[in-house]
């Protein structure tokens, strides 16, 4: 178990057994919602063309078996060597190398065998029996079984992909706002979080945006909770149901008289675990379950903390992707550094990585949760509703923990990574060029509305680095912090120089940095070096300087700045 155990006296009898009763009312208002039917799926059909792939001994066993139900094709992977020489009614390929993509009723495989044409196919579904897997994510796409050389397994695999004919659907468990999406600006990238997160290799840049496979996605939801613009929301189901739930929970334990309440989220392999410990688990130990325990994060945790719970624990069981529990702890500092800035005495947050072995996994749980999080609360519980945009909860939860804080800092240093923060400009490197302002996705950095000045509303910036990555002088950098000053909320002018006006008409058309750059980077271009005053003209003017004939007499009053 990765626990944080906190020191104080054993717990009162008395207490624990108002909070089991207080726990009792508290799931039952949790679980007065009715269930969540998602509005938007996903379909699948499968005929039941089946590709077996491996060697020869292991293949044609379980080839022979599929075939009595299935449209199977085998492919092996090695010599004679395990073949019975018996003939079959199903095609028997033989290759050195194969790759296989796709998935439940799109799969497509390339295969080839020295001296061979290469071989390919679509197939429904896939049965490997490599020692290495072809597909080698995390999460496996739905239809390809990979059970390895367990007789047990392959058996539940070979019953699986029985059952796999017909129409299918699962739900789309995912919202994506392209207009918020911090991947990219003209060909820039800088947020990757959701790329780098999924399991199933379900997200992908594409250019500026990023495009998501919704027949590959898995429901873990991990890419909503490290989005920090909420582009990327989960809908399975969305935050503002899950916040009902919490909010329920929590008000119906304290009416019953319970006390530091704990919030444990959980999946389906956690909930079964935890159900083996029965009334072992403390009173104020609150299960939520959730399709995915990667599903939530910051937003809903400081909600939870702001409705009046003691702390968030999180039960990983091991099946999880190593990258979501480092994103979960990664939350977890983000969080706790919050909290820690505001007095609140903590600490709030416990990640439990389950043992492997059962009985272990139980022992230790138990014992966890005997420590669980003791965190301070508001004295007041918050009223407010989980929004579905991301930000907004997180404004709310912010502006109700820092109301009822004990310390009411201006800024509260963050760790890197934090979707909160400020820019740090050189202004004597910035030409105001506004590239940055451009870029922005969160309209965090604007123009001066006509004059020379790069603004910042600090509570827009998420923290992107796409400003950063863009700034052609390298005059930005990234200072994640949390500020609650005032002037968060209101444009802050970050740099701002004297316009520069164009010397043939006097329109302004940049500023005196911006011309005097021009000058150094330009003046020996072939298009400039012979008439260098035309890098102090406008567009419009320079144009016309241009197409004049060199020979062509005319008095031009030009005007030095």
């Amino acid at each position: 178990m990765n626990i944080r155990f906190t020191d104080g006296a054993p717990p009162d009898p008395v207490q624990e057994a108002r909070d089991q009763l207080a726990r009792q009312a508290a799931l039952r208002a949790a679980n007065d919602f009715p269930d969540f039917e998602p509005a938007a799926t996903v379909d699948y059909r499968s005929h039941g063309r089946t590709l077996v792939v491996g060697a020869a001994r292991d293949v044609l066993p379980l080839a022979d078996q599929l075939a009595s139900a299935l449209a199977v094709t085998a492919l092996l992977l090695d010599d004679a060597d395990g073949a019975d020489g018996a003939a079959r009614l199903y095609p028997v390929h033989r290759a050195r190398t194969v790759a296989v993509a796709g998935w439940l009723g799109a799969f497509e495989a390339r295969w080839q065998a020295p001296g061979s044409p290469v071989g390919e196919g679509r197939f429904d579904l896939v049965l490997d029996l490599c020692p290495a897997r072809l597909i080698a994510t995390h999460q496996r796409p739905h239809g390809y079984q990979a059970p390895g050389p367990d007789p047990q397994a392959r058996a539940v695999a070979v019953a699986s992909l029985l059952d796999m004919v017909g129409d299918f659907e699962k739900p789309t468990y995912f919202n994506y706002k392209e207009r918020i999406c911090a991947h990219g600006r003209n060909g820039i990238q800088a947020c990757t979080a959701c790329v780098d997160i999924c399991s199933a290799r379900a997200i992908l840049s594409d250019g500026d945006r990023v495009k998501v496979n919704p027949y590959l996605c898995a429901g873990c939801g991990a890419c909503g909770t490290v989005c920090p613009t909420g582009a990327m929301t989960y809908a399975y189901p969305p935050a503002p149901l899950t916040g009902k739930r919490i909010q329920a929970a929590l008000r119906a334990f304290a009416s019953a008289g319970g006390a530091q309440p704990v919030l444990l989220l959980h999946d389906a392999r956690g909930g079964a675990l935890l159900e083996r410990l029965g009334d072992s688990i403390p009173g104020r130990v609150l299960p939520l379950a959730l399709h995915h325990l990667a599903s939530t994060g910051i937003d809903v945790w400081l909600a939870a903390l702001a409705y009046g719970a003691a702390g968030v624990a999180v039960l990983a069981t091991g099946d999880e992707a190593p990258q979501y529990v480092a994103a979960l702890g990664e939350q977890m500092q983000i969080a706790q550094a919050l909290l820690d800035g505001l007095g609140y005495a903590g600490p709030h947050f416990q990640l439990l990585q389950a043992g492997a072995a059962p009985l272990d996994a139980a022992q230790e749980l138990v014992l966890a949760l005997r420590h669980a999080p003791r965190g301070e609360a508001p004295s007041c519980p918050a009223t407010f509703h989980l929004a579905a945009d991301k930000r907004n909860t997180l404004d709310y939860a912010l502006e109700h923990l820092h109301r009822h804080a004990p310390r009411q800092p201006q800024h509260i240093a963050l760790p890197p990574g934090a979707p909160f923060g400020a820019l740090a400009l050189d202004t004597q490197a910035c030409s105001l060029c506004m590239s940055c302002v451009g870029v922005c996705p969160a309209a965090a950095l604007q123009d001066g509305q006509g004059a020379p000045q790069l603004r910042f509303i600090e509570k827009n910036c998420v923290q992107c680095g796409l400003c950063a990555n863009t700034c052609p002088e390298n005059a930005i950098a990234l200072t994640p912090r949390m500020s609650f000053a005032p002037e968060r909320m209101q444009p802050v002018v970050l740099n701002e120089s004297q316009p520069f006006h164009c010397i043939r008409c006097s329109k302004p058309f940049g500023t005196l940095q911006m011309v005097e750059n021009m000058l150094g980077r330009l003046a020996s271009h072939p298009a400039f070096s012979a008439h260098p005053d035309r890098l102090r003209m406008c567009g419009d003017c320079r144009v016309i300087d241009m197409m004049t004939p060199a020979d062509e007499m005319q008095v031009t009053p030009l005007r030095r700045n």
